[in-house]
């Protein structure tokens, strides 16, 4: 397994109620209009991951799995990589719940987008707190698609 820690810290324009991405963003402040936004000033884009987290993760059997923590609360994204990721923009990284890609696409299939994040660390992420966003990725087998997530009771 692989580790990749970026920092970066919260701002007041924060709201995390995007529906279907979250991105972690080196511009140092956002509108509200960044809903996607969760964490602003971070120390790398998707160009400045290390070349081996990239190449682990440009491949079709990459689980990947995101840890945003802040103010003392965390919480956790997995999904997936792609032999079709590029890293190329270094101001930002996103995670999709979709399996859009470009080149500042960290993870497609997303398990959530900001909007289900835990409230609380969004509040502590809108108070400025500084932010870890812990990367992992390993290698395995992807499951097939499935409907059953459809038919689930919330």
């Amino acid at each position: 397994m692989l580790i990749e820690v970026v920092h970066a810290r919260g701002h007041p324009n924060i709201t995390g109620t995007h529906r279907s991405t979250l991105e972690v963003t080196r511009d140092r402040t956002i509108t509200k209009a960044a809903d996607c936004i969760i964490a602003v000033g971070a120390d790398k884009g998707s160009a400045s991951l290390s070349g081996p987290f990239k190449s682990a993760a440009a491949r079709d059997d990459a689980f990947i799995s995101c840890t945003i923590e802040a103010g003392g609360f965390r919480d956790t994204v997995t999904g997936w990589g792609s032999r079709e990721f590029t890293f190329t923009v270094e101001d930002s990284m996103v995670f999709r719940v979709s399996n859009y890609v470009c080149g500042r696409t960290v993870m497609i299939h997303a398990d959530k987008p900001a909007a289900r994040l835990d409230r609380r660390l969004i509040e502590a992420l809108a108070e400025g707190n500084k932010a870890t966003v812990e990367l992992t990725v390993e290698q395995r087998e992807r499951p097939k698609p499935t409907f059953d997530l459809l038919f689930q009771e919330k």
